[in-house]
């Protein structure tokens, strides 16, 4: 632990610090994440000075079980929320649980992830969370991103605000130099909880924090304020050719839902290659690491007729059919082929909502309803005493594509030995269970995208 003097009563924290934090946009709740290093201490007391008596100000101490001083920094947090009358939430996480050191980025992304996870779940619409981030860990992980190879969209830096869950992400201390806050929270006299693992050079961001970025610093002083400027005009590209994007979408998407592929292919593969990864992330998937863009969007709008050309990524891919481009999620499947379905108890069914709902003054007991995905020779009577047709047949004939049709739920009512197929997904349902009086005295509703 860092220990400076006994807190300073009745220290004046400096109005150009406490600026940022005063001018949040509205919220209901305020929470601070506190790691009980020196930044998040700091940012708590400020926090407390800001919001005198808050009720709505709150912290969440997110305990990674990785360190051997971390039951050491949780009891230090609880002290330090206790003293200021600042409700704490502590958080443990199992990071190693998930093989997190055969990750991707190792044992640190794992942590993040973990993190952000919590963070997401206690979000509240209307609440902040507050992060105490400054400008050393903008350059740095500016820096950082540049030697990944990153683009611009990475070299943009961490934003100073942006949504996560149901609430809001906030950084305030983002204009302000490691030093700087140091020398505030030692005048204020505040302690912190030192992190063992900040000072190990084994990982990326630390042999940058330690032996580069000092270097560069004594070679190129205002290093912080240049890099703050590089993220802010690649932050207003992001934002132009994010906007570019929503103006094409509009012109290649005539349903809103999908792309039509002959007019995404008028367009520069530059500008195709911004649109599909615009979709993708506002349809809140990870872009995938793709080496060749342009073979995979030209497989996309240029392979044959009946070509199944696909862009997978991690929980969804991106299909052609018809001259649409479908951005399709890994649904779940239903368990099993067949469930009944009982009156009033709703049924989630892969990404499918069913219910059976009695009309008013209703009394009778209605028959048998099973739910089955399609097995093969299903037909039905799409208008009554018309011809029948064959269910497979059928869905060709309204365009739904082909990885669709093998999860649409099946809905058939049994009565005695007489088994009638009563509707199909969303897309019909019979006049016996649909309309404002069905006959059969209940009513049959599915819809789609359940939780």
């Amino acid at each position: 632990m860092t220990t400076g003097a006994k807190p300073v009563p009745g220290f004046a924290w400096p109005e150009a610090l406490c600026a940022p934090v005063r001018s949040l946009p509205a919220h209901n709740r305020l929470w601070i994440a506190f790691s009980g290093g020196l930044d998040s201490t700091l940012l708590l007391h400020l926090a407390a000075y800001c919001f005198p008596g808050g009720p709505d100000l709150r912290a969440v101490h997110i305990n990674h079980q990785l360190q051997a001083n971390s039951a050491q920094s949780e009891q230090f947090c609880r002290q330090n929320c206790e003293a200021l009358g600042i409700e704490l939430q502590v958080r443990r996480v199992d990071v190693r649980a998930g093989n997190a050191e055969g990750s991707a980025g190792g044992i640190e992304e794992a942590a993040r992830h973990a993190r952000y996870a919590v963070f997401e779940e206690i979000l509240q619409a209307g609440d902040l969370l507050l992060m105490a981030h400054h400008a050393d860990d903008q350059a740095e992980t500016v820096l950082f991103r540049m030697l990944r190879g990153t683009g611009v969209r990475g070299l943009a830096g961490m934003p100073r605000e942006r949504a996560l869950g149901a609430g809001r992400l906030v950084r305030p201390l983002l204009g302000f130099d490691r030093a700087q806050l140091s020398k505030w929270a030692n005048e204020a006299g505040l302690s912190w909880v030192e992190d063992p693992s900040n000072v190990d050079e084994r990982f990326d961001r630390n042999f940058l924090r330690h032996r580069i970025l000092p270097e560069l610093k004594e070679r190129w002083p205002g290093l912080n304020a240049r890099l703050r400027h590089t993220a802010a005009a690649c932050a207003a590209q992001v934002a132009l050719t994010d906007r570019l994007a929503e103006i094409q979408w509009r012109d290649c998407s005539p349903d809103g839902r999908h792309l039509c592929t002959e007019r995404l292919s008028q367009l520069p593969l530059p500008e195709q290659k911004n649109l599909l990864r615009w979709w993708i992330r506002t349809s809140g998937f990870e872009l995938p690491s793709i080496q060749d863009w342009g073979q995979v969007i030209s497989d996309l709008i240029h392979a044959r007729e009946d070509g199944e050309p696909e862009l997978l990524g991690a929980g969804f891919a991106i299909r052609r059919f018809r001259g649409r481009l479908y951005l399709v999620p890994d649904w779940s499947e239903p368990e099993t082929t067949n469930v009944e379905l009982r009156p009033e108890q709703p049924l989630c069914w892969g990404n499918w909502r069913i219910r059976l709902l009695p009309v008013a003054g209703q009394k009778q007991t209605p028959p048998a309803i099973r739910v089955s995905t399609r097995q093969g020779g299903e037909r039905f009577r799409p208008v009554p005493d018309g011809p029948g047709k064959r269910v497979k047949k059928w869905l060709q004939e309204q365009g739904i594509p082909p990885w669709e049709r093998p999860r649409i739920p099946l809905v058939f009512s049994q009565d005695g030995e007489e088994e009638t197929l009563i509707a199909i997904g969303d897309l019909w349902c019979s006049g016996q269970y649909s309309g404002g009086a069905p006959a059969a005295g209940w009513r049959l509703i599915v819809e789609r995208d359940c939780d």
